[in-house]
């Protein structure tokens, strides 16, 4: 229901949302899956795009802020697109998520003091490269985590850092496979709002 997104005055309030997409594996498809976002003038935090489980099925995850009712306008006309397989909404709620961080930093910070060790096992990251004139440090954990862990760095000199879109898997028991052979099944082989076969 759309009222439990609504502030005090009656507007509607923006919040983050996951979709996640089971698409066929086929070329040509993430542009297209982009344009609908571009189309409504939706602006993406984040996309991943990986294998699932299922040999041939590929998987979208893409984080955006936008209204409750946007965001399913969004899904429902994703699904329209014949070699989309299926297409979800989440919460934050609803989903365990992750997101890697790497940080590359000069050696010499490391030398002759213990200091950016410490902070390294202080934020559950681990040193992932080590050469001659930097070190890489990976950093898994949720956006808020990985950048405590760039700001408390940028002190000793961030030579490079880059962190990756969202990864997520459901809270639901739905198994994928199974989804996809009940869509096989369907006569319609289509979706009802809620991600259910219709």
């Amino acid at each position: 229901m759309t009222d439990i997104y609504q502030d005090s005055t009656g507007e509607l309030v923006e919040k983050q949302f996951t979709v996640s997409i089971l698409t066929e594996d086929k070329p040509g498809l993430l542009n297209m899956v982009t344009i609908v976002f571009t189309r409504r003038k939706l602006n993406i935090d984040m996309i991943n795009v990986s294998a699932s489980e299922v040999d041939g099925v590929s998987r979208y995850t893409i984080v955006l802020t936008t209204t409750k009712d946007q965001v399913e306008k969004v899904v429902k006309q994703i699904r329209k697109h014949v070699d989309v397989l299926g297409a979800f909404v989440y919460e934050e709620d609803e989903i365990h998520y992750q997101e890697i961080a790497l940080y590359k930093v000069p050696t010499e910070i490391f030398v002759g003091s213990v200091e950016v060790e410490q902070i390294v096992r202080a934020n559950n990251a681990r040193i992932l490269v080590i050469e001659k004139d930097y070190i890489v440090i990976e950093k898994t954990g949720h956006k808020h985590e990985t950048k405590t862990l760039f700001d408390t760095l940028k002190k000793f000199g961030v030579l490079e850092f880059v962190r990756s879109g969202r990864i997520s898997v459901s809270k639901s028991k739905r198994k994928t496979e199974h989804f996809l052979e009940e869509l096989e099944k369907s006569t319609t082989h289509s979706l009802s709002n809620n991600g259910t076969i219709n």
